[in-house]
C-alpha cells in the first residue's frame, strides 16, 4: 500500500496495488503543469487508486488533448493525471508519495523535446516522444 498527499495536506490519497514504471516526461505541457524539468509520474489501476480525505479541495484541467491534470485547488499540487483514452489507468505524481519508492526512473519520454537547459544524466532509457 502507498500514501500520498498534497502540500498543505488537504488531500490524502491511497494506492492498494503495485506502483507501474516510472517515468520521467520532458513535454513542454509537463515542464509548464509541474513547473520544472520533467513530471515524475508511475501509471496506476485507477481501481487502485482512492482520495482517502479532501475529494471537495480536487481541482482539475482538461487539455484539447483528452488528458485531465488533477490537482489540490488549496496549494496547486499535482496529484493525478488521467487520459481520455485510458480510463483504467491514472498517472500518480511521484513527488506527492508519503512512502518509499523502491524503483529509478524506468524512461524518459519526449526528451526530443525537454528544456534546453536539463541534461539527462541517467542511463534510463530515452524516447523522442512517446514510445
Amino acid at each position: 500500500m502507498h500514501k500520498g498527499s498534497c502540500l498543505c495536506g488537504a488531500v490524502e490519497y491511497e494506492i492498494a496495488g503495485p506502483l507501474g514504471p516510472v517515468v520521467y516526461c520532458h513535454c513542454s505541457r509537463c515542464r509548464k503543469a509541474s513547473g520544472s524539468a520533467f513530471n515524475a509520474m508511475s501509471p496506476v489501476s485507477a481501481a487502485d487508486f482512492r482520495i482517502v480525505k479532501g475529494q471537495e479541495c480536487l481541482r482539475d484541467y482538461r487539455n484539447s488533448a483528452g488528458v485531465n491534470r488533477v490537482f489540490c485547488g488549496m496549494c496547486g499540487s499535482p496529484i493525478i493525471g488521467k487520459r481520455d483514452s485510458a480510463p483504467e489507468i491514472v498517472r500518480v505524481r511521484i513527488g506527492t508519495l508519503d512512502t518509499p519508492v523502491n524503483s529509478q526512473v524506468s524512461s524518459h519520454v519526449f526528451a526530443g523535446s525537454k528544456a534546453s537547459w536539463d541534461e539527462i544524466l541517467d542511463h534510463a532509457p530515452q524516447y523522442e516522444e512517446r514510445p
